[in-house]
């Protein structure tokens, strides 16, 4: 048994807070180069050209790459053989806390979803826990705006929907998102599982790499499709048209009941900032 203190957990938050905030993934930054180059429509070229700058701006200096830094979305894969010596859930509050607090990050989270209230220190967390084998924690961080998060989409279809059915869904999902999402987008899937499940997949999606596909040949062929018939749509960078309204599409699924076909999206903008670290 391997016993980590809160206060560690507490000490990575917060810098795995400021680090997601203020600098892009290299895999995302890659893939933003590569549309660059690959755009002909001079609109969109420009408009790339800016979220470069942009973020070029953010590592330099070391301040956020969107004003909207997001609630804090926290993946924690805990080792079923480590003990955590405080409150776990508390610790990864309390480092949320002095994140946001000390990189000074716009607090976004309200106490309740009707009166409002400003919780002034961007807490609660979203927190999504997995028990996995061994003796290590990862946290993951991964702030999410409102902007792609309100696009967001889940459908229960019928098993006799298909293959074809759930990429037709997806695919509208995109195209009524439109220029909201603040595109070129990242689309992250789950297909099967539960109503909550297929949510909790497609949300995890977007912290996969844009450059590893599913491991599954068939999905993987379905990501490559999507991403072909997304970009087809001709939306562009932030909506004024073009080649690149899409970077990936990261589907994951897993076993669902004989009579379900629950479909989740969850896009993320151009900001796709996550941040790990394992103890």
């Amino acid at each position: 048994m391997r016993i980590i203190q809160a206060s560690e957990i507490t000490k990575t938050i917060r810098r795995l807070c400021i680090d997601a905030n203020c600098h892009l993934p290299a895999d995302m930054k890659d893939r933003i180069t590569c549309a660059r180059a690959n755009e002909k429509w001079p609109v969109a070229q420009e408009i790339l050209d800016r979220i470069i700058e942009n973020y070029t701006i953010a590592d330099t200096n070391n301040v956020p790459i969107c004003q909207d830094t997001g609630l804090a979305c926290v993946f924690v894969e805990i080792g079923q053989d480590v003990h955590v010596e405080g409150d776990l859930t508390e610790a990864i509050n309390e480092g949320v806390r002095q994140g946001y607090t000390d990189g000074y990050l716009r607090k976004s989270a309200v106490r309740d979803p009707i009166d409002r209230v400003n919780t002034k220190d961007n807490t609660p967390a979203m927190i999504y826990f997995d028990i996995v084998p061994g003796d290590k924690l990862k946290l993951t961080v991964a702030p999410k705006g409102a902007g792609s998060e309100n696009m967001s989409r889940l459908a229960m279809l019928k098993p006799s929907d298909g293959i074809e059915g759930v990429k037709d869904f997806i695919v509208k999902a995109v195209e009524e998102a439109g220029p909201n999402p603040c595109p070129p987008i990242i689309v992250g899937v789950g297909v099967g599982g539960t109503f909550d499940k297929a949510a909790f997949m497609a949300k995890k999606a977007l912290v996969r790499k844009t450059d590893e596909r599913n491991a599954d040949p068939f999905w993987a062929g379905v990501e490559a499709e999507l991403l072909e018939r997304i970009n087809a749509l001709g939306i562009g960078p932030q909506g004024f048209g073009g080649a690149t309204t899409a970077l990936a599409v990261n589907i994951e699924k897993c076993a669902t009941h004989i009579a379900c076909l629950p479909v989740a999206v969850n896009i993320n903008c151009h900001v796709t900032r996550h941040e790990s670290e394992v103890l």
